[in-house]
């Protein structure tokens, strides 16, 4: 079915121009309304208005224009089925819907908008045409993404039509823009509160996610999966990272989650820093002015765990990173960027992924956290806090920190919040030294922290993500030589734990801030 007449309606004018220009010069006829009419009809592009091909103005400053039997009679007329009513009504085949909607979720975003303006940008006429094409997919096509110009433009320039395969390809994409669309209106206006206020948390929550690739399977072998973009995804988040061709496989389910684990906690740094992660927990973490010097801290911090690690940098990743990282196994490597020099060395690696993240997001950026539980979600605002809260802290012991060991409890903090409670975190300077994660008993994660510190124990601080409920925690700590100590605070027994350090003229700072990571 040759494309012989096009609807072009579009908010988003990206590539309009070229686009209806080579359709135009294949002897389309175009129709178009406001903005867009105007805007082919400034680029000397041959276009009817809809206004001209109803016979009805424009009315209600544009608020109903598309909303007519022609048009839609156009869109869902099902060939020679429909042909008598539509010639009764006056009106052409469409075969080609170019719909995209007002900008309701850019105009939400904008603090400075309006109730009245966010109303406005409620379309109606642009979900009718894009539900209509996309329902009668047999016979038209409809495109809402001006990233699909160029493929719906070749086929119609090899064999005059858009085969069928990708018209369905369409309509799925446009009734899951719709939904979305929709869904954000929903929030939005169950977000109200009685005097205009929003609620972060709206009655009615959707949730818009695309498939970007299957997984060779989900966290075991016998478990399937894929991987899902959400709609809107920030630039510098992992759905918005590019893979830059290493390694023979794609990233696993336990990759990603390892990836995104080792992001957000190289994220809490602003000197140059590495982060090494394994099942989600960081197992060494280094800063410092080179970045080669602090990758190889962390990678030395627990060498062991290391082997066949996630490793996140903040920096570009340069030549002499790169020729420390190829010395050991790795599955996956992230960073904002890799030198020339730095990707044709680590691409010479076997099934070594590499991920560049271009954009980078801070380390307390806004966002709400979702984990699925049976039947629903728990949602929370992102855990965004760490930095200067060691410093904002309460000393509480007869002795305060020295000023190194106020760096390295704000240093341990930055990491403990990144580790899986019960979290343990011992560091000296800008580097761990041993890591106690995930624990049901928070004294097994002190005694498995120095464990992993070794010698390195003694003269290093500690950073707990929530209260001691007993002394025994900091006791162990003391007897491995650990000089000051940075914890919430809050559990009834402070005092008695307070006196243990106390006793053993140990620095601890009471932070008043929990970061359980479950």
């Amino acid at each position: 079915m040759p494309v012989t007449r096009a609807i072009l309606s579009v908010s988003d004018k990206t590539g309009l121009v070229p686009f209806a220009r080579a359709l135009a010069a294949r002897g389309v006829e175009l129709l178009s309304t406001g903005g867009t009419l105007k805007s082919l009809a400034d680029a000397g592009i041959p276009v009817v208005g809809i206004d001209a091909y109803t016979g009805s103005p424009e009315v209600m400053d544009g608020r109903v224009k598309t909303l007519h039997p022609r048009v839609h009679g156009g869109i869902l007329m099902r060939g020679e089925r429909d042909a008598a009513d539509l010639a009764r009504l006056g009106g052409k085949v469409v075969d080609l819907v170019v719909v995209n909607l007002y900008p309701f979720e850019k105009t939400v975003a904008n603090p400075s908008a309006t109730h009245e303006e966010i109303v406005e940008n409620i379309d109606i006429g642009g979900p009718s045409m894009v539900r209509s094409a996309a329902k009668n997919h047999a016979r038209v096509a409809v495109v809402c993404d001006p990233a699909d110009y160029a493929a719906v433009l070749a086929e119609i320039e090899q064999g005059g039509e858009v085969t069928l395969a990708t018209r369905a390809g369409l309509a799925a994409k446009a009734f899951a823009h719709t939904a979305a669309y929709d869904g954000a209106i929903a929030a939005y206006l169950s977000g109200l509160g009685p005097s205009g206020e929003r609620d972060a948390y709206p009655r009615y929550l959707t949730l818009a996610y695309e498939r970007v690739y299957s997984l060779r399977y989900g966290e075991n072998p016998h478990q399937s999966g894929a991987f899902y973009a959400a709609r809107g995804a920030a630039p510098g988040s992992l759905a918005r990272t590019e893979s830059l061709g290493a390694g023979g496989k794609e990233l696993s389910f336990n990759n990603l989650v390892d990836v995104e684990a080792a992001l957000d906690a190289v994220r809490e740094h602003d000197e140059p820093a590495a982060v090494v992660v394994k099942h989600t927990n960081p197992c060494g973490v280094a800063s410092g002015p080179e970045l080669a010097a602090a990758y190889h801290t962390a990678r030395e911090a627990d060498p062991t765990s290391a082997f066949g690690g996630i490793v996140a940098f903040n920096r570009e990743v340069d030549a002499a990173t790169a020729a420390l990282l190829a010395e050991t196994f790795l599955e996956c490597v992230v960073a904002p960027s890799f030198a020339p020099g730095a990707l044709d060395l680590l691409r010479a690696k076997k099934n070594l992924r590499l991920l560049a993240t271009g954009a980078w997001l801070p380390a307390g950026h806004a966002a709400l956290a979702h984990k699925q539980v049976s039947g629903g979600l728990v949602v929370q605002s992102r855990d965004a806090t760490a930095g200067g809260e060691v410093r904002a802290g309460k000393v509480a012991s007869r002795r305060a920190p020295t000023d190194a060991e106020w760096a390295s409890l704000e240093f341990a903090w930055r990491v403990a919040k990144h580790v899986k409670s019960n979290a343990i975190v011992l560091a000296k300077g800008a580097r761990t030294v041993g890591v106690g994660a995930g624990q049901m008993s928070r004294v097994i994660s002190v005694q498995i922290a120095c464990e992993k510190a070794g010698e390195q124990a003694r003269g290093s601080v500690l950073a707990s993500d929530a209260f001691f409920p007993f002394p025994d925690g900091v006791q162990a700590a003391i007897a491995n030589g650990v000089t000051a100590i940075a914890q919430p605070g809050g559990s009834v027994k402070d005092a008695e734990v307070i006196a243990v350090a106390d006793a053993a003229g140990v620095a601890m700072v009471l932070t008043g801030v929990r970061h359980f990571r479950h």
